[in-house]
């Protein structure tokens, strides 16, 4: 083993992990985002993380029952967690739940890292302005999200209709948040892949952190993949070293 010759402790800021949503994707966060420190900075360096996971049951109930203020005053509390552990940024760990966390963070002072932001630059650097989305119902049925695609990035978000909306939804409620990776439903997520595109999408949004754990850009070599979860971390990332 030899040693370092950079400046011990190496500065860094802290990235803060609002996670449980599921273990699954909160998982691959932490496996992303200290693979590609290591990467970055060689020898044995990784990122310095703080975590708080929450119990997915309470999320899951939330969200099928619509009880968004419920789970907004829960994640409140969360975060104030996070804050108090000394976390230099947050990022939330779920597409669906950014539509609370968002809002619970505005007045804070610790910078908030949204996980639609980096996918909305990286399509627009792309010079693309038509995209598919995956998601959970919330996340494909929201108005907010488009909005901000579209007004931020110059982004069109096109979706499945509905049988497609409520089979995408299943199979991450059902199978991905459990780490069952199916080969069925990967044809199934493939298929409503291609149905978007040959509607006109110029790309796919994976925009649900678990879904890069079923399908990815090898999987669609015709159409071009835009991963929020690779996307977020790169972005904590260049936070963190920045």
């Amino acid at each position: 083993m030899t040693s370092s010759n950079k400046a011990r402790p190496l500065p860094q800021k802290v990235i803060g992990i609002l996670g449980g949503m599921s273990s699954q994707a909160t998982a691959e966060y932490y496996r992303m985002l200290n693979a590609r420190m290591t990467a970055r900075l060689g020898g044995w360096d990784t990122a310095e993380i703080v975590t708080v996971s929450v119990n997915f049951g309470n999320i899951e109930h939330f969200v099928r029952n619509a009880l968004w203020a419920e789970a907004e005053a829960y994640l409140a509390g969360k975060l104030d967690r996070l804050e108090r552990a000394g976390a230099d940024v947050i990022l939330c760990a779920s597409n669906t739940m950014h539509r609370v966390v968002a809002p619970a963070m505005e007045g804070r002072a610790t910078p908030f890292l949204h996980i639609a932001d980096p996918a909305g630059d990286a399509l627009r650097r792309a010079g693309l302005s038509r995209a598919g989305l995956l998601g959970t119902l919330p996340v494909m049925q929201s108005g907010a999200l488009r909005r901000r695609y579209r007004e931020r990035f110059g982004i069109e978000i096109l979706v499945p209709p509905g049988d497609g909306q409520q089979e995408v939804d299943r199979i991450i409620f059902d199978e991905l948040v459990h780490g069952a990776l199916n080969p069925g439903s990967k044809a199934a997520y493939l298929r409503i892949a291609a149905a978007l595109q040959a509607r006109g999408a110029q790309a796919l949004i994976l925009g649900c952190t678990e879904i890069c754990l079923l399908i990815g850009q090898d999987d669609l070599p015709g159409l071009p993949v835009f991963d929020t979860t690779s996307l977020h971390v790169d972005a904590a990332l260049a936070f963190a070293l920045g």
